[in-house]
């Protein structure tokens, strides 16, 4: 696996990157596009539009990154427009589809482990009502969701790779003391 020396939360998120073929260009180009105060959580790569590219969930906002030589593309959705996401995953590869202010945007050619975990972990924070570099929201927050599936939801994410042992633990212990 390729190392990087660009910042330790875009460091940290390419490490978990199953594959940085096609995407080391736009890894070291990323600090350039995020704004000040925003971190990187999670990284894929896909093709969306014309070329292959990287998918950067950020504190912020999900982000498509493609940093060509003779062309750049950076389309991005804003957390609070993103109505709902959708993955569908082959035997390899998976597509996350967006949808975001009446548009529906798809991005192709995820790894499957990857778009997976990205996918289940944009859906928690959607299902919360809050953005992933965010505080995890108190149970009386999360209407129609108990402490029990809240408690499941946070295993899954765990078994998909979506969020760390840490992460788990911290937000375990928050869920438990809001009883």
């Amino acid at each position: 696996m390729a190392k990087f020396d660009i910042r330790p939360d875009i460091d940290a998120a390419a490490e978990r990157l199953s594959n940085t073929v096609g995407s080391k260009r736009e890894i070291n180009k990323l600090p350039e596009v995020l704004w000040e105060g925003e971190t990187v959580d999670m990284l894929a790569t896909g093709i969306y539009g014309k070329g292959n590219g990287l998918i950067a969930m950020t504190s912020m906002r999900l982000i498509f990154l493609k940093h060509g030589v003779m062309s750049q593309q950076i389309e991005d959705f804003p957390y609070s427009k993103i109505s709902s996401v959708q993955w569908q995953g082959g035997m390899i590869f998976g597509t996350l589809t967006v949808y975001a202010s009446g548009n529906k945007a798809e991005i192709k050619q995820i790894p499957k482990e990857n778009g997976k975990a990205l996918a289940d972990k944009l859906r928690m924070h959607l299902a919360q009502g809050s953005t992933p570099g965010a505080a995890s929201a108190p149970a009386s927050a999360v209407p129609g969701q108990d402490i029990g599936s809240r408690l499941a939801t946070l295993d899954q994410l765990r078994a998909a790779g979506a969020i760390t042992d840490a992460e788990y633990q911290d937000r375990r212990a928050k869920i438990l003391d809001s009883l």
